[in-house]
């Protein structure tokens, strides 16, 4: 059978032979076993479902099999036998370009050199997942085969409920991820619903069909993490010889030391994965791995000795290191944690103390004292920390939750209250004021030929653009764009593709449509052969409503509430978008946030350029007129600009109050 074949079948006519995970891929930790009998009937009654009853008595043992062993009914004998890459558009059975976009899209989530864990269907976070299990995919896949411009597919938590009649207008497809009634948002809720297969964790792209690779959080690392040196060490642009101390070389937290590198300091970070460990090394992104501390240590102290600029790694626990590094006196200019605590119980944090063989075993046989040993590695972590903090060090929350569970688990965090830190989430102090405040975020797009070379023509246009932009542009943003006209114009030698050919950068929404017109005219005139998809992270200006993470600098009381996330998506499914997604839970953790997404294809025609204008121009200013609405001095400035630039565009403003007027007020306390 061809792939245009079976990728056409959907659910085969005749049962495939058993297949069982393949050893040489990274696979998913067992979940904890949290079903009582009657939920494990249910469980297996929702996965047969999608077959065939003549399969139902060798396919329930089997079921029940995967169930009891990892937690998870992926339905492994349903793998496709074709390679899950993403491939040119133009190979896949489609009767619509958006449609084979898609697909291209899917299979870059789940292409093996890209997702975390590819056969358990999860692209990175250890939860973050695009289907929950292969009968989805197949499913989906042949619902995108059929579809035509007056269809649209309608995914429910990785299930496709179908092809509905829609209008040439609409998204292709809508996609929700674990949209739960808020009281059953817990975490053990997660578990309980994902086990039973009818809801799931769509982490932010992984759901939504638009991640990237590492390359996606590589850029907003490299930001980040000059930022963070500005805010140390003035606006001094070489950081050669300074030390970034920081752990986990997982799917996402993988891409910190090519942060590093291209940043142009020293960075140390600890993995206890020693097989991530190893890939990073292979792909190039960390320069040294080291299994012995002491031969560690003496390699950083000669790094900064010598102001080199080098990424090195510690097979070993991030503890060990903040609790060496203080007795060495070995001085930690900016320091961060990027480990996956939106999941901590599940093997998104692995505790000092145990090896990574061990903890893998206790999580799954005993999960409560795992839970123990997590929280006493938390505070041991965080009173590291605070020592290195006392003599300078600038220490961020990464967006992982890391503060929220060590908070938690006892340790000393928190300043005043239960929802204020001692350390800032890196949105307070560096993401919210200096980008999304002015409307800069996560743009990205990727060229759907596969070819390098168009690669390389959109990167020269999106520079163009930039620099034009640059020439206009107010003090206020002007580092902004710097940055990201350095990031685009090197972004070729530093070797970031992996998948699908992409590319990402921060802009605003002027850039963004700018950039956007660009290529869907070097699509129309013939320079680019294929469409390009633009789409961006989560992450942004608008996108995610996470009192913790995106909206931790919004201080009017709304961080809580998630209306602009919910706004986003409706807004940009009526204004263009080929599809839109929203989901519960990403970076920070199931139940603590809600983020919505996009993508879009540029075919050349006249109807993307005016969509791309709509959609694009409403996906940013929805958060900047909220953002200012939470009285963001930098957001108003952006507002104002705005308004002056688009006659149609037309706001509730703020009115300032004075502080003195309300300090004079008697309060009933």
């Amino acid at each position: 059978m061809t792939f245009q074949e079976e990728i056409q079948q959907g659910i085969p006519d005749l049962l495939p032979p058993y297949q069982q995970p393949d050893p040489a891929f990274s696979h998913a930790p067992k979940r904890k076993a949290i079903l009582n009998r009657e939920e494990q009937q249910l469980a297996l009654r929702n996965a047969l479902r999608y077959f065939p009853a003549a399969w139902h008595a060798e396919l329930a043992a089997e079921f029940l099999e995967e169930l009891q062993t990892y937690g998870r009914i992926y339905m492994y004998r349903f793998m496709p036998q074709h390679p899950v890459y993403a491939r040119a558009i133009d190979a896949y059975p489609a009767r619509i370009k958006q449609a084979a976009a898609l697909m291209l899209m899917i299979q870059n989530n789940l292409d093996p050199a890209v997702a975390q864990h590819p056969q358990e269907l999860i692209t990175y976070g250890g939860n973050g997942a695009v289907f929950q299990n292969w009968a989805q995919y197949r499913l989906t896949m042949q619902y995108l085969s059929q579809m035509t411009l007056e269809q649209t597919l309608h995914m429910y938590s990785g299930h496709p409920m179908g092809l509905f009649p829609s209008a040439p207008a609409a998204p292709r497809v809508v996609v929700t991820n674990g949209m739960m009634i808020p009281n059953y948002s817990k975490p053990d809720d997660w578990e309980r619903f994902n086990a039973l297969g009818v809801t799931q964790y769509g982490q932010m792209t992984a759901g939504s069909y638009m991640y990237i690779g590492p390359q996606g959080i590589v850029h907003g690392t490299t930001i980040t993490l000059m930022n963070a040196l500005r805010r140390q060490l003035g606006q001094a642009q070489d950081f050669s010889g300074r030390l970034f101390l920081t752990s986990g070389l997982g799917g996402m937290s993988g891409a910190q030391p090519k942060a590093g590198n291209i940043a142009g300091c020293v960075t140390v970070c600890a993995e206890v994965n020693s097989a991530a460990a190893y890939k990073r090394h292979q792909q190039g992104w960390v320069d040294a791995l080291f299994e012995d501390l002491d031969a560690l240590v003496q390699r950083t102290r000669t790094a900064m000795e010598q102001k080199e600029v080098v990424s090195l790694a510690y097979i070993g626990n991030i503890v060990e290191l903040w609790e060496r590094f203080d007795t060495e006196g070995i001085f930690v200019t900016v320091g961060s944690d990027q480990t996956s605590l939106h999941n901590p119980w599940s093997g998104g944090y692995y505790p000092a103390g145990l090896s990574f063989e061990a903890a893998n075993r206790m999580m799954a046989e005993d999960p409560e004292q795992f839970r123990e040993h997590v929280k006493v590695s938390l505070v041991r972590q965080v009173e590291a920390i605070s020592r290195h903090a006392e003599r300078g060090t600038y220490f961020f929350d990464y967006g992982n939750a890391f503060l929220l569970e060590a908070g938690r688990a006892g340790a000393d965090v928190f300043a005043g209250g239960e929802t204020q830190f001692k350390y800032p989430s890196y949105v307070q102090d560096i993401l919210g004021p200096l980008c999304f405040d002015y409307g800069f975020g996560p743009f990205r797009w990727v060229c759907t030929s596969g070819k390098e070379e168009e690669l390389a023509i959109t990167d020269q246009l999106a520079l163009e653009v930039m620099m034009e932009l640059k020439e206009q542009a107010p003090a206020s943003i002007g580092q902004q764009l710097e940055d990201n006209i350095r990031w685009i114009r090197e972004a070729g030698k530093n070797m970031l593709v992996v998948g699908s050919q992409a590319r990402i950068l921060y802009a605003d929404a002027v850039g963004r449509i700018r950039i956007a017109k660009a290529f869907n005219e070097a699509v129309k005139d013939g320079r680019l052969s294929a469409p390009v998809v633009l789409g961006r992270d989560h992450h942004d200006v608008s996108g995610t409503d996470s009192p913790y993470r995106e909206t931790s600098n919004i201080y009017d009381g709304s961080r809580f509430t998630a209306d602009m996330a919910i706004h986003n998506v409706i807004g940009d499914s009526f204004r263009g978008a080929t599809w839109v997604s929203i989901h519960n839970g990403g970076g920070v953790g199931w139940g603590e946030v809600i983020n919505g997404g996009f993508g879009m294809v540029l075919d050349g025609t006249e109807t993307a350029g005016q969509q791309l204008q709509s959609m694009l121009f409403f996906d940013v200013n929805n958060g900047i007129a909220r953002r200012a609405w939470a009285r963001n001095p930098e957001a108003l400035e952006a507002l104002e600009r705005e308004l002056q630039r688009t006659p149609l565009l037309n706001v509730t403003k703020p009115h300032l109050v004075d502080d003195r007027l309300l300090d004079d007020l008697k309060f009933q306390v």
